[in-house]
């Protein structure tokens, strides 16, 4: 008899085969993209910092190429009261006098070293043991004068006029990781104090990078009640900015420059918390995540399967044919089917499904058509997926000329009816399904006139 360690362990072992398979579409689909990756000074201060070095350094051995910004801004502060300077803050953003750029530029210098120390860790039984990471910082961001905005004059603070993406490609080419901080040059050979957010995003969209991803001090965006969003259009970003405007200005300084990346060829733009221990890992190698994604994509549109969704159609009706709920469809009716079919589908995952199957129409009869293997993924029934899909086939039905659904079910009488249906019986069905019907299963029969 197995002790009950034993079985946990293995039970443990299990769960992480799995998880591991699980990430194998993630780890293709991210293979050669190009990441953006912005974090505070706050971040480089916390005690997660070493985990996330770790997470950047196995994004990397996976193949991702990466841009990492910084910020600096608790470490200038330090500096600042250190020497007694005042650097005052105007609408957010801080006035670089030149007495205090030696402050700016110590802050910014010593951040880098310490990145690149602790990408450069290879002791044995650590993450980054065999590691090899050759990190790049260079001057690729040039910068202009803020200018005076209010009658204040900004003088040494700037903003982004461009990034040489070509040299950034060249070292991401290498496999080497950029760094980039909070800081610019003038043609003319200035330094300029920028904002790091605003050096990310120009990043971002320059390169056309596949993800711009920001690590803040909360998980991500909340709705009213508390509960997590996990996914939001740029245009709904508008309430949340004006919330946090004032109560929280890092956050409101992301999602501003969230929105400006998303509307700008950024497909999706990630916030993440820097004090969640694996937020990237989680986020980029799990079908949910765990922090808000911020996208003007379809995400999840649905659409017309195609022969490469039949695999995913397997692994979502097999459970449900074998419990009897759905009648068994083979591989070959499937493909041979497969325009019938309409799917909601999640990187690589067909998350719900559902066929739209006309009826012979004999005379007389009313333009009719059934809709069946309505199936939702375990983990999304509680969403509105099923209902999606089921609109979706109705207006198809709508342009084909149809004018009446049936649908057939042993188990899920209620959704029907919550969907517009209502109760029939086989004798209402048209005559060439009353000859397909199966006694033996007695499955109840619904109607909706569309």
């Amino acid at each position: 008899m197995q002790t009950p360690n034993i079985e946990t362990a293995q039970a443990t072992t299990h769960q992480y085969v799995q998880w591991f398979r699980n990430t194998a579409p993630y780890i293709n689909a991210h293979r050669g993209k190009t990441f953006v990756l912005m974090f505070g000074g706050e971040a480089v201060r916390h005690a997660n910092f070493q985990h996330i070095i770790h997470d950047i350094a196995l994004l990397h051995s996976l193949g991702i190429k990466l841009i990492l910004v910084h910020g600096a801004r608790p470490q200038i502060n330090d500096n600042l009261q250190e020497k007694a300077l005042i650097s005052p803050i105007h609408i957010n953003r801080r006035v670089t006098t030149r007495e205090s750029l030696g402050c700016v530029m110590n802050a910014v210098g010593s951040i880098r070293l310490q990145i690149e120390a602790l990408l450069s860790m290879g002791l044995a039984n650590s993450p980054m043991y065999g590691a090899r990471i050759d990190v790049v910082s260079g001057n690729f961001v040039t910068a202009k004068p803020y200018g005076i905005r209010d009658g204040v004059d900004f003088q040494l603070t700037g903003e982004v006029r461009s990034i040489d993406t070509d040299a950034i490609q060249r070292h991401l080419e290498n496999h080497n990781i950029v760094l980039l901080g909070p800081t610019g040059y003038s043609t003319t050979g200035e330094v300029f104090n920028l904002l790091a957010e605003e050096v990310a995003t120009k990043t971002a969209t320059s390169l056309k990078a596949d993800k711009l991803i920001f690590l803040g001090s909360q998980q991500g965006l909340f709705d009213e009640h508390g509960h997590l969003l996990r996914e939001i259009t740029p245009h709904q970003l508008d309430q949340h900015i004006e919330k946090y405007r004032d109560s929280n200005f890092e956050i409101a300084l992301h999602l501003e420059n969230a929105k400006r990346a998303s509307l700008n060829g950024v497909n999706r733009v990630h916030l993440l918390s820097y004090a969640y221990d694996g937020a990237l890992i989680e986020e980029l190698f799990t079908r949910d995540g765990t922090g808000t994604m911020i996208t003007d994509a379809h995400y999840e549109e649905v659409r017309t399967a195609n022969i490469h969704d039949v695999g995913g159609l397997i692994t979502l009706l097999r459970p449900l044919e074998e419990e009897g709920i759905l009648v068994y469809r083979s591989r070959e009716r499937l493909e041979n089917e497969i325009d019938k079919f309409a799917v909601i589908e999640r990187d690589g995952t067909v998350l719900a499904c559902a066929a739209l199957y006309p009826i012979p129409q004999a005379e007389n009869e009313i333009s009719s058509a059934e809709i069946a293997c309505v199936a939702v993924h375990p983990e999304y029934r509680k969403s509105n997926r099923g209902g999606q899909i089921m609109h979706f086939l109705e207006e198809k039905a709508r342009s084909l000329g149809i004018e009446q659904l049936f649908v057939l079910t042993t188990r899920t009488a209620h959704w029907f009816l919550e969907n517009g249906f209502s109760h029939a019986s086989v004798d209402d069905l048209p005559e060439a399904r009353q000859a397909l019907y199966n006694y033996q299963r007695n499955s109840l029969v619904f109607k909706k006139t569309i």
